[in-house]
């Protein structure tokens, strides 16, 4: 049927709205799909809407470059049957084994917009119900990396890591980096901006480089100086796994296949050829307990040795935040601070030289921690963390002091004497993201006090900072609504016998 068509953003999914008589003349109804044949063809859903007048029909404005097509273009618009991709995943449901053609042909299939949300919800639903065995998973993530972009560099090998994430301040990224790159290794990391926590590790590089860089670039910098930290979202690296992210996020799952085919489609599609996975492990994280921390270790090395990758995995404490800050500014300023020789917080630098030392140790290094502590004390890892901020279009001669944080700051203190006995990692995320983080640079959280040490009724127990009072203050609010950290003192409770006369 050919029709008369005009665009309009009416959504982020292809959509063609027609009238209900329209809608009889090619045999659809709500939810069908139709083809549209502009210079290119493309795939959308139908949806009957009387808004839309007969012989006229409106596009989603997503559309109009796929199909190459104005305003007033009259276009054929005919039904299309559903894909093939649709049986695939209701035999997932079912609990089958799907063969390589078929996890290739719902890949293609999300990519190409033929899977409506609903489908793409049904698919990742059936995965957290069903899960997927290690053979099903690396075809996954091989299709995953083959409907996007690869990096292929010119030196060998290629080291890379990677957080499972869960664990609020953990901004050792940049330090890792510079570490194995001052050795002489290649660590070309692309990181994520946040999704649900307060701050992503390209949510806190960006306040002093640039993060978005193609991938030549990317391949550029990592080779001239031995390390890059770009935003991976700002390349076509398998970026099947950034859409199905966007429908995953909204249901609230994160299936155990889905995740491990996104964290080694990302790994593949740069060439890495050692990887380090850091599994922060504790009470409010995404790996609550040391056994399931195995779990995903022992999943993660297998579908390595599928993939021809070498992984290691480092099981790391985080039953409360890495460091003291949290929030873009906040943890740029302590993560350079550490570089520059600062001593403190000596969570961050365990932290960061241990995964660095298993890199080095992968690269042929003895002692892997130890050199990699005794990198960072030389200060080769601020020099070469200078050479890879000046190559991403940052400042050379960076200064911690550089990054100044919220001008607004409310200090929450202690309502009792005691000690710190638990603090909840998301409360404070959420805490921090009421101030206003990630968006808002300067927003954050900055703890004056960790678990175990002593408080007296008045100490603050850490500051909200914000670039929007109005902000600081409903984040005060939530604040003294969760109470985040607990306060108890030594005596926990008293148990007596009843008295006798």
């Amino acid at each position: 049927m050919n029709i008369k068509v005009k665009f309009l953003d009416i959504g982020t999914e292809p959509t063609v709205l027609i009238n209900d008589e329209d809608a009889l003349k090619i045999g659809g109804k709500d939810n069908d799909r139709v083809r549209v044949d502009g210079k290119r063809s493309a795939t959308a859903l139908l949806n009957v809407s009387d808004f839309v007048e007969p012989g006229e029909a409106v596009l989603s404005g997503n559309l109009k470059d796929k199909i190459k097509a104005e305003d007033g273009d009259v276009l054929s618009i005919v039904y299309a049957s559903s894909p093939e991709s649709v049986r695939s995943i209701r035999r997932k449901m079912d609990k089958e084994k799907l063969s390589r053609e078929e996890i290739y042909s719902i890949v293609t299939d999300i990519l190409e917009n033929r899977l409506s949300k609903i489908e793409i919800s049904a698919w990742l639903t059936a995965l957290y119900i069903n899960g997927m065995d290690i053979e099903e998973i690396a075809d996954f993530t091989e299709a995953m990396v083959d409907t996007g972009d690869r990096v292929e560099f010119d030196r060998s090998p290629v080291f890379d890591f990677h957080s499972m994430g869960g664990v609020p301040g953990n901004k050792i990224t940049p330090i890792v980096v510079s570490i194995a790159a001052a050795a002489g290794l290649m660590l070309p990391k692309t990181s994520s901006r946040a999704i649900s926590s307060a701050c992503g590790t390209s949510d806190f590089v960006e306040t002093f480089c640039d993060v978005e860089m193609d991938a030549a670039t990317l391949k550029k910098i990592s080779e001239e100086t031995g390390g890059v930290l770009a935003w991976g979202g700002a390349m076509n690296l398998a970026p099947v796994d950034d859409l199905v992210i966007k429908v995953e996020h909204p249901l609230g799952i994160n299936p155990r296949a889905q995740m491990l085919a996104s964290i080694l489609s990302k790994k593949l599609a740069i060439g890495a050829t050692h990887l380090v996975v850091d599994i922060p492990t504790g009470s409010g994280t995404k790996v609550p307990t040391i056994e399931v921390a195995r779990a995903y270790a022992r999943d993660f090395m297998d579908l390595g040795e599928k993939l021809d990758i070498h992984v290691e995995c480092a099981i790391t404490y985080a039953d409360q935040p890495v460091g003291n800050a949290i929030g873009p500014k906040l943890e740029a300023r302590e993560c350079i601070r550490i570089l520059e020789g600062e001593k403190h917080p000596s969570s961050v630098i365990e932290k960061a030289c241990d995964l660095a030392g298993i890199i080095l140790e992968m690269g042929g290094f003895a002692n892997g921690s130890e050199k990699a502590k005794e990198i960072l004390d030389s200060g080769a890892a601020m020099k070469k963390f200078r050479e890879i901020v000046a190559a991403q279009k940052g400042n050379y001669d960076i200064k911690s002091s550089d990054l100044v944080p919220g001008e607004f700051v409310a200090d929450i203190a202690s309502l009792k004497a005691g000690y710190v006995h638990t603090i909840s990692n998301k409360e404070l995320v959420q805490i921090a993201i009421a101030a206003g983080s990630p968006s808002d640079k300067g927003a954050g959280i900055l703890l004056m006090k960790k678990k175990g040490q002593r408080v007296e009724k008045g100490d603050v127990l850490f500051q909200i900072y914000g670039d929007n009072k109005a902000k600081v203050d409903r984040a005060r609010e939530l604040a003294a609504k969760y109470k985040p950290f607990d306060i108890e003192g030594m005596l926990l409770k008293r148990i007596a016998a009843p008295r006798t006369r």
